[in-house]
């Protein structure tokens, strides 16, 4: 019987086929362990890094989704479906046969950058507490409304003719790579849909420390002693200005308690901080934090605390 699973980030390399939520509940089932979630959803056609939070990991998620992510794309050119992807049905169809490289390198400047862009009618987003692709499966109407997004780079990486391109994203969050396709197709005159889709980067979590699904499954099995990627809490949010506490401060924050910002060990200067990852003494991670006006330190979220103010036994 393999031991508890730590608390923490588990990276999985999704494979293209099932929902961000099939996997989590695949993997709550194989390590018998209920508190699992995602940090960013992938669609159902769309494969690559998915971070699973597990246990005190699940506090991470709202922190892990406003990360940057990176994509690899093959837009196919001449057909547009209401998905924008190739899991949906044909809406549209035009002769791309004229389409060469320099015009889609010309294209593409006017989709990096801050955009406002239109989301697809097929996606998880909510309108009066009902995702929108309920609407589009019941054929009901719903006024989409444009959300601000960057996109940091939109780089050609291969031209396969005029048929279809293969394209690197890299985006915050927010942005729906199947949305820029469909965009793009339409600024070309064609129309465009997402053909391929491998998210390479979410956040600080790269493909190349993920594995396969199946792999996570089979190391999840009684009796398998096969290693898991497994991320702590506090290297999953590396991004953020490391702080530290000594033990009083620790346990002040534990406890609910107001402490200086200036308590921190290695806080930065608090007019305009960003949120910042607060550790314990032993090196495990406390809490996020901000600094309040008051100069005291504001917890967004506590880890390894129970509800109550008592400390959880901490899995390293």
């Amino acid at each position: 019987m393999r031991p508890r699973l730590p608390d923490g980030v588990l990276v999985v390399d999704k494979p293209s086929g099932p929902t961000s939520f099939d996997v989590v509940r695949r993997i709550k089932r194989a390590a018998g362990v209920r508190r699992v979630g995602h940090g960013g959803t992938l669609d159902p056609l769309a494969s690559g890094v998915l971070p699973i939070c597990v246990g005190e990991g699940t506090k991470l998620a709202a922190f892990l989704l406003d990360a940057d992510k990176e994509y690899e794309v093959t837009v196919r050119f001449g057909v547009e479906t209401d998905t924008y992807d190739a899991a949906g049905a044909v809406t549209a169809q035009k002769d791309a046969s004229g389409l060469d490289e320099a015009r889609v390198r010309e294209a593409l400047p006017a989709f990096t950058g801050a955009l406002e862009q239109t989301p697809p009618v097929y996606s998880a987003l909510k309108r009066d507490g009902r995702p929108l692709y309920d609407y589009a499966r019941a054929g009901e109407a719903v006024e989409l409304r444009p959300r601000a997004v960057t996109v940091h780079e939109l780089a050609l990486v291969a031209f396969r003719g005029p048929e279809a391109v293969d394209l690197r994203v890299r985006c915050s969050k927010g942005t729906y790579v199947r949305s820029l396709a469909h965009d793009l197709g339409r600024a070309l005159a064609v129309g465009a849909h997402v053909a391929a889709l491998r998210r390479t980067r979410s956040g600080p979590f790269a493909l190349a420390e993920a594995r396969p699904l199946d792999a996570v499954l089979t190391a999840l099995a009684p009796g398998s002693d096969s290693p898991l990627p497994f991320v702590s809490p506090a290297d999953a949010l590396a991004h953020l200005p490391r702080c530290e506490v000594d033990p009083v401060g620790a346990k002040t924050l534990e406890q609910g308690k107001r402490l200086p910002w200036t308590a921190l060990g290695g806080a930065p200067d608090a007019a305009g901080v960003p949120r910042v990852r607060v550790l314990r003494p032993g090196g495990t991670l406390l809490a996020v934090a901000e600094p309040r006006p008051d100069g005291t330190v504001r917890t967004l979220r506590v880890f390894g605390v129970a509800e109550g103010g008592e400390k959880l036994e901490e899995t390293h």
